[in-house]
């Protein structure tokens, strides 16, 4: 039986939402489980493990945040030449974009190899921690080119509403990593004990496999009639605009990691006890934030092909319903994460501090949960009406500027507890939250004006 296609440009919005929102949100949920196996079987190691594990997250996130940007301005690109009604054009796109992630792939690869462990440094954790999270890195960057080209292919998944793909690669893996994860850290037979370096090989592995299944379903859409060997020569003017796309979205996660070493910065300050308790608990945290993860993919895509084919309605019911949906899951998530924070903590670990930073942690952020819809919605919004460079902005003072400036008084200056890193952060989310409703409604307003004329 033929697969029902699904038209973004045509179809009730709820109904995309559903069909598009759901299995990204499912797959994103099984990442998010993924790293919970992770970090529950680097507790089972040591407590510096688990610290070494919360210390990598930043420079593991360079390597999502790369992969991500592409596929973030590849997606937008060519859901605006599918819109566009223009599937060559879109294929070319795919094309050039598998060609720029191979070679970023290998650029990021050396550069991490080398750099890595000087930035890990400079967190001035322990010796032990130092060293179990460079045996972690290294691996994961030796893998990283898996990950590129897996969320290369899987940005023309993402911009025909195929999201079902890499959700059955995202459970796939969360399974396989069940197993991989004590039979790489312990050993088993002929397979050696190796500790943390077994959590990261049991991730490459996962990788490859995964990037295996999104290239196969990736090269049996309508897109592959228009593959031909020739689309994978360079095209300056075709890179250009993957570019000015992908690295605007790429720079605003990587300006997430940066926000994120800038945080762990200061939580390092309390103790590695402190580090390991607030890295536990933000795993815990991103599972609340699957669905509007899921709105976020969503968005992009529905937005950016409406966007191209003038649809401008349809691109403002789609923002505004995302938002809705989005705040209300999120208001119920809050209530959650307050009342479950020890309990949740203490499955990972009985260590007292580690349960206690990480309980503080949880029982402030709950208050940030309704905000975080609008910046993830608003961002996919922007992206898909290839705005990235106003993201890249708004992204880096959010998570960059004002942080930084906040916390160095807060904990610096005036010398405050462990719980002032997340008041400050507090106050930071809710006034710029409110910024950024009105500033993107006034760039949709502009931009389909602009449009129209």
């Amino acid at each position: 039986m033929k697969k029902k296609q699904y038209s973004l440009t045509k179809d009730p919005i709820n109904e995309l939402f559903i069909n598009i929102a759901i299995p990204s949100c499912i797959g994103t949920m099984f990442q998010t489980f993924y790293n919970l196996v992770d970090t529950f079987f680097a507790g089972k190691i040591s407590p510096e493990a688990l610290a070494a594990i919360a210390q990598t997250f930043p420079v593991y996130f360079i390597i999502i945040a790369l992969g991500i940007g592409i596929g973030i301005g590849s997606t937008a690109l060519i859901s605006n030449s599918i819109g566009d009604k223009n599937k060559k054009k879109a294929s070319l796109y795919l094309a050039q974009t598998l060609l720029i992630s191979l070679i970023v792939a290998i650029i990021t690869t050396i550069i991490g190899l080398l750099f890595g462990p000087v930035i890990l440094k400079l967190m001035g954790t322990n010796t032990t921690t130092l060293n179990l999270s460079i045996e972690y890195i290294q691996i994961i960057f030796l893998g990283s080119i898996f990950f590129f080209i897996q969320i290369a292919a899987n940005s023309a998944l993402t911009a025909i509403g195929n999201t079902k793909s890499y959700r059955n690669v995202m459970i796939f893996s969360f399974w396989l990593n069940i197993i991989l994860n004590p039979l790489f850290i312990f050993g088993y037979g002929f397979i050696p004990a190796l500790g943390i370096k077994g959590i990261a090989l049991a991730t490459i592995t996962s990788q490859f496999l995964g990037m295996t299944y999104i290239l196969y379903k990736t090269l049996n859409t309508e897109l592959i009639k228009y593959l031909y060997p020739k689309c994978f020569y360079p095209k300056l003017h075709l890179i250009k605009s993957l570019l000015n796309q992908g690295v605007p979205a790429a720079f605003g996660m990587i300006t997430i990691s940066v926000g994120i070493y800038i945080i762990l910065y200061f939580v390092s300050m309390y103790g590695d006890y402190a580090l390991a308790g607030y890295g536990t608990a933000i795993r815990y945290e991103q599972i609340f934030l699957l669905p509007i993860l899921g709105l976020n993919t969503a968005v992009l895509a529905i937005s950016g092909q409406n966007f191209a084919a003038k649809n401008f309605d349809r691109v403002r019911e789609v923002y505004n319903k995302a938002l809705f949906y989005g705040c209300s899951i999120m208001i119920f998530a809050g209530i959650i994460i307050f009342f479950s924070a020890e309990t949740i903590i203490s499955i990972f670990t009985d260590n007292k501090e580690v349960i206690n930073h990480g309980k503080i942690y949880l029982q402030i952020t709950c208050l940030m949960e309704p905000i975080y819809p609008i910046f993830f919605i608003s961002n996919a919004l922007l992206q898909g009406m290839k705005k990235a460079n106003y993201v890249l902005f708004l992204t880096i003072f959010r998570m960059v500027i004002a942080p930084l400036i906040a916390l160095s008084i807060l904990i610096v200056y005036l010398e405050l507890s462990f719980a002032y890193v997340f008041w400050g952060l507090l106050f930071i989310n809710w006034i710029f939250g409110i910024f950024v409703i009105f500033f993107s409604r006034k760039i949709m307003r502009i931009e389909f004006t602009k449009n129209l004329n």
